[in-house]
């Protein structure tokens, strides 16, 4: 299911359009762009792939202000001691233990409960070295919060930053993974030979 692109909400105070009009320039000064249509609902799980650098986060943090588009994000909790850790909030970072992973889609799913708007950033790879299979969390999550999700992606083939479709899952993985394949497909990383395959752990033998 795809659903229709949403109309923003207002960016009219001052420092929200100088954050905006900065990003914007910095991208056009490194010839990227920004092609971010806003989530159709007030909550949803978004992947980001690929991520096979660390340029992925600048690069997508600029079109999350150039869009405005208030996106969080989750990051390991070790980040986010002092003296950085008070900023990575600002931004919108959420800390997790990456060795409690039940603990985190438990915490994830009682955000997206709790908060009247979330968009929730996962990069499901978890690493920025090759890995045979995505992590399972974003699925679990959205098919059991309802929320959809939205495929964000960093194609440094034509140095775009894009989230433009939106997926209800159907609880169906092989049939959600190929969707998702397929509007992956044409998307390169940095470092190509290190994105992860799309699939989950529990379907690499199938």
């Amino acid at each position: 299911m795809r659903h229709p692109r949403p109309a923003p909400p207002r960016t009219d105070s001052p420092s929200s359009t100088i954050a905006i009009r900065v990003a914007r320039a910095l991208l056009a000064a490194a010839g990227w762009r920004a092609d971010i249509r806003w989530p159709p609902v007030p909550r949803c799980v978004i992947v980001v792939y690929p991520h096979t650098s660390n340029w992925d986060f600048v690069v997508g943090y600029l079109a999350r202000l150039a869009s405005a588009l208030p996106v969080t994000f989750v990051g390991k909790h070790t980040l986010f001691r002092w003296p950085f850790g008070g900023l990575l909030r600002r931004m919108g970072g959420i800390p997790v233990n990456r060795a409690d992973p039940t603990g985190i889609i438990e915490l994830l799913e009682g955000e997206l409960a709790r908060r009247e708007r979330l968009f929730l950033a996962i990069a499901p790879e978890g690493t920025r070295s090759y890995t045979d299979h995505w992590k399972s969390g974003f699925y679990r999550i959205a098919l059991a919060t309802g929320v959809p999700v939205g495929l964000a992606f960093i194609d440094y083939r034509s140095r775009t930053v894009g989230l433009t479709e939106y997926l209800t899952l159907t609880g169906d993985e092989e049939a959600d993974l190929a969707r998702i394949r397929a509007s992956y497909a044409d998307k390169v990383g940095k470092h190509p030979e290190q994105a992860g395959e799309i699939r989950l752990r529990a379907t690499r033998s199938r």
